[in-house]
């Protein structure tokens, strides 16, 4: 039967192995986890920026693709670092519990240290005497039992105590590597947004170089779009029907008439097909309207407008349109009906028949990002 000290002592070693195995296995799993991660993150926004854009839609889908990717990825960057620091947080709980059982092991170790140095040092208790004055037999043999007993348990002690002490030196340096590939991966995932916003910025130039070469006045020259960002567009979702500021709408090629960022250079696209079809440009008779011009318009033609605080023209998503369009069944009509959702455009269902508005055309978003 093990004594009380042999007992801890099999305590106190089961912990430990238990602790730097673990560890060992838990640290390894968590640097694989994260490389893993980080290498498919780039490789999926690497993948992202290879194609340049040549169409009014592709630079608004690229650059709105662009600032979603930036937003992922600062998302990406949150839940790794919150996920390293439960990792370290794991790590300081087990060199906590290294730390007890070392303490442990020092309990153990003095008891067994004194008593043993007592048999050298003091003659009075038995010490040495029997071995050189002679004596009792048994005594003789009990005493050298119990000596050897001490000495191998204060040897056992200290290997194990060393032991402890190379645990912790493991786990300190794999909590030291954690971080450092920690650091390193948060270092990638920086650079790699610093090069989305460089070609989300890019893109957005581009933009704003096209949309003023087809005559749309943005601004000062061409370094903002302002309310031509395609990237702004959950900034506009923030305002009430109706209450969307002006620098948060974009100007569109007729002089006058603003839209919603994503809308308005749909649209410009599809003004340039519908050139090329008719020779001339979209004629549009309305599309932003204030909240104020709204209740004007519910006003002045009741049942053909929209209840204030209702209508896309309010959230800059729609536009009623002349130049042979307003006219059900014409060339102008029917070609824009077929072309129209190439562009994220379409005439609703409602505006067939009740009331019937040939004239009103609307823009989608989800119909837009599945353009081809």
């Amino acid at each position: 039967m093990s004594s009380p000290r042999s007992a801890g002592l099999i305590a106190v070693v089961t912990v430990m192995t238990s602790l730097t195995g673990a560890s060992t296995a838990a640290a390894a799993s968590a640097r694989t986890t994260v490389d893993a991660s980080a290498r498919t993150d780039a490789a999926v926004w690497a993948g992202e920026l290879g194609k340049e854009p040549t169409s009014l839609t592709e630079l608004r889908r690229e650059a709105q693709k662009a600032y979603k990717s930036i937003e992922d990825a600062n998302r990406a960057l949150v839940a790794r670092q919150k996920k390293f620091a439960g990792v370290e947080k794991e790590l300081a709980g087990k060199l906590t519990r290294l730390q007890q059982a070392t303490a442990e092991l020092n309990r153990l170790r003095k008891p067994l240290s004194d008593l043993a140095a007592s048999l050298y040092q003091d003659p009075s208790v038995g010490g040495l005497s029997p071995f050189i004055a002679g004596g009792d037999g048994t005594a003789i043999l009990r005493r050298m039992s119990d000596m050897q007993h001490l000495v191998a348990g204060h040897n056992t002690v200290l290997s194990e105590a060393s032991k402890l002490l190379e645990g912790q030196q493991r786990l300190a340096q794999e909590a030291q590597e954690l971080r450092a590939a920690s650091l390193l991966q948060e270092a990638q995932l920086s650079a790699q947004v610093t090069l989305m916003r460089k070609r989300s910025t890019t893109l957005v130039r581009s933009l704003t170089r096209a949309l003023v070469k087809l005559g749309v006045k943005i601004g000062q020259g061409t370094e903002g779009a302002g309310g031509c960002d395609p990237t702004r567009i959950a900034q506009a979702e923030q305002y009430p029907n109706g209450l969307l500021p002006k620098n948060i709408l974009c100007p569109l090629p007729q002089g006058g008439e603003t839209l919603r960022a994503d809308a308005a250079i749909a649209f410009a696209d599809l003004n340039l097909a519908y050139k090329k079809r008719f020779g001339t440009p979209m004629c549009i008779s309305d599309s932003y309207r204030s909240l104020g011009e709204q209740q004007a318009v519910y006003y002045r033609r009741p049942g053909f407008a929209a209840t204030p605080g209702k209508s896309n023209h309010g959230l800059g998503l729609a536009v009623d349109l002349c130049g042979g369009v307003q006219s059900f069944r014409s060339a102008q009509f029917n070609w824009l009906e077929a072309n129209g959702k190439k562009y994220g455009w379409f005439h609703p269902d409602w505006a067939y028949h009740s009331p019937f508005e040939p004239w009103h055309w609307e823009y989608d978003p989800k119909l837009g990002s599945l353009l081809p």
